[in-house]
């Protein structure tokens, strides 16, 4: 069952996040199993909004791909994570598309 990862890291910075991102490469290189990304800052810090295959397979990306970087990077502390199973999603770019 698809769930929906809702997760708030105070303290991440913009510049931790892309430093992460570009190391991971998760956008050349999808994660298997990641359906939907998104990621804004307010005045605490990080917060995301993915969409996962399952909690399993987010927990699998975490643990082989994206803690590795963490480390390196030294971003400090810990998220708050909480999973949601997912209703429904859908891409409204790609269904324009398909059209």
């Amino acid at each position: 069952m698809s769930v929906v990862l809702e997760l708030s890291w105070t303290g991440v910075t913009p510049e931790q996040y892309d430093r992460a991102r570009d190391l991971v490469d998760w956008e050349s290189v999808p994660a298997l199993g990641g359906i939907f990304h998104v990621a804004w800052f307010d005045e605490s810090g990080l917060r995301v909004l993915d969409v996962w295959e399952s909690e399993d397979a987010f927990r699998s990306f975490l643990g082989e791909r994206l803690i590795p970087v963490l480390d390196e990077i030294g971003i400090a502390g810990e998220p708050r994570v909480a999973f949601h199973p997912a209703h429904r999603y859908f891409n409204v770019e790609a269904e324009a598309a398909a059209a």
